[in-house]
């Protein structure tokens, strides 16, 4: 069964894989939740911190390194080549300033700070993952910039300002100078009103430059494509794999992978790798979006990965603004 929806727009290709809907939604948020003491949501500021190490304007061939922004914002140095995940640099991820859910955590990395922007990468259309302000902001700054964008997002992106808007299917790859990334599979949904649901495709991105090869998963659920997404584009020299925003299970399991699942994709990621490749986790620590405790995420993660049997120095649960050397 293929993604593309008889009629237009993109549908989960597997069985028992439609999300929730809004019916769902109300019921987890007016009765589900009655009664219900959740875990509170941390104070401002309140995770670890670290001050990134960014090489300006651009480092050297051979100078690989990542940098965590916050929730799926990534910040990629792959030698002179610098690349942005999923930028977010707005306080709240919603259409609207005054309601939705709000950042607990600053973005750490100052949007004055960036080096030179070569490439964004886009994994979907919601709000905490495509921030119009933040697309305006770096259209403005980084005009020449390719932004690299599941079906259908191109004329939003170019209605918010950006100029090249290269929009790739799945298994599909654009190749430029330096670098080429590969769009793949991911489970999930897209929609920024009531009516435009699945109008719209989401996707991963697998990146190779600069000698090393990187997989960005986006946001997505566990999924059958992961081991053939390895097989085909790795190894790979860094995995980066959300693993929060996952309770309750039955509203958000078709949509986003909870600890255990990040454990099975990557294991399905990395099949064969002569050794375990750094996993940054992601997708935790910066909005309130479900109901798991904000700080459970990265600590069953890292419960989990140990089970497993790899190195703790594999885990990159990164503090926010921390830079790692590849």
């Amino acid at each position: 069964m293929s993604h593309h929806r008889p009629g237009g727009g993109y549908r989960n290709p597997w069985p028992d894989t439609q999300p929730a809907g809004f019916r769902d939604f109300l019921r987890w948020q007016f009765v589900e939740r009655r009664g219900r003491r959740l875990a509170p949501t941390p104070a401002r500021d309140s995770l670890a911190r670290r001050t990134p190490a960014i090489v300006t304007p651009r480092a050297q061939p051979g100078y690989r390194a990542v940098t965590w922004v916050g929730h799926a914002t990534v910040l990629l140095q792959l030698g002179p080549l610098n690349i942005l995940t999923d930028p977010v640099w707005s306080e709240r991820a919603s259409p609207v300033r005054w309601v939705g859910p709000r950042r607990f955590m600053a973005p750490a990395v100052d949007f004055g700070e960036l080096p030179e922007i070569d490439v964004v990468l886009l994994s979907h259309n919601h709000y905490d993952h495509l921030d119009a302000p933040t697309v305006q902001r770096i259209a403005r700054r980084f005009p020449q910039a390719p932004w690299l964008c599941p079906m259908g997002l191109g004329t939003l992106l170019q209605r918010l300002g950006v100029r090249q808007a290269v929009e790739r299917d799945w298994w599909e790859t654009v190749e430029a100078p330096g670098v080429s990334a590969t769009c793949v599979p991911a489970q999930h949904f897209s929609s920024r009103t009531l009516g435009d649901r699945g109008d719209t495709l989401w996707c991963g991105w697998a990146v190779a430059a600069d000698g090393v090869r990187i997989f960005f998963a986006g946001d997505t659920a566990l999924h059958p494509e992961f081991g053939e997404i390895g097989a085909r584009l790795g190894p790979f020299d860094l995995v980066m794999l959300p693993i929060g925003a996952y309770e309750p299970r039955w509203f958000m399991r078709t949509v986003h992978m909870n600890p255990e699942d990040a454990i099975a994709a990557y294991r399905a990621l990395i099949d064969g790798a002569p050794a375990p490749p750094p996993c940054l986790t992601m997708h935790w620590g910066t909005f309130r979006l479900t109901d798991e405790p904000a700080e459970e995420p990265p600590a069953r993660f890292a419960e989990r990965w140990r089970q497993a049997g790899w190195p703790d120095t594999a885990n990159w649960t990164l503090a926010h603004g921390e830079t790692r050397r590849l």
